[in-house]
């Protein structure tokens, strides 16, 4: 069965908590962004925690590895339970996020391909198998594919084999739930929510 995670990118922390309070029983995980942690603080994971559902640092982490690891063990330490990176930062960046989650008992999630318009022009030519196979390498739990193009998330699966999919872009981007049942594990939707 195709688990829901709500998108919650919306700001100020009130309404972005009323929204979680409202969805929480029908979400297996919250994914939060830069735009609402830029807004609340990476406290705001305290609030919605008591919501329930898992919580994704969406915060697509792309650095040398040290930088990734202390920005990993901030995320977790502040009570998140996963967190997605950037592949394209190369095996030893990915790495260090994928340690610094498993020592905090938390996951990690690599961005295969996006699910905006633009992204077709570098997630192509065999980039977004790449790095599929590089999150698999380095021991991550999944990776992002777009709703949007589900016939690019079936190539994916075919890659990470039973590791997890997160699918992006159901909703306003397009990504119909139906389209990707099946391929994907889990939907991310936001927007169309709210």
């Amino acid at each position: 069965m195709t688990e829901l995670i709500l998108a919650l990118d919306i700001t100020p922390a009130a309404r972005a908590l009323e929204v979680a309070a409202g969805c929480a029983p029908h979400l297996d995980a919250i994914k939060v962004g830069y735009p609402l942690v830029l807004s609340a603080g990476l406290s705001i994971a305290d609030d919605l925690a008591g919501f329930g559902p898992r919580l994704i640092a969406d915060f697509k982490v792309a650095d040398i590895p040290n930088t990734n690891r202390l920005i990993c063990e901030e995320v977790f330490s502040a009570g998140f339970d996963a967190v997605i990176v950037h592949g394209f930062t190369g095996a030893d960046a990915v790495q260090a996020c994928v340690d610094a989650a498993r020592a905090h008992g938390g996951s990690t999630y690599v961005v295969a391909e996006m699910s905006h318009p633009g992204a077709v022009e570098f997630f192509h030519a065999g980039v977004a198998e790449r790095l599929a196979g590089l999150a698999v390498a380095c021991g991550a739990d999944g990776i992002i594919a777009p709703a949007t193009r589900p016939e690019r998330v079936k190539v994916l699966r075919t890659i990470v084999g039973d590791r997890t999919i997160y699918s992006p872009g159901v909703g306003a981007q397009g990504g119909k739930p139906d389209a990707v049942a099946g391929c994907a594990d889990v939907i991310i939707v936001g927007r169309m929510i709210y």
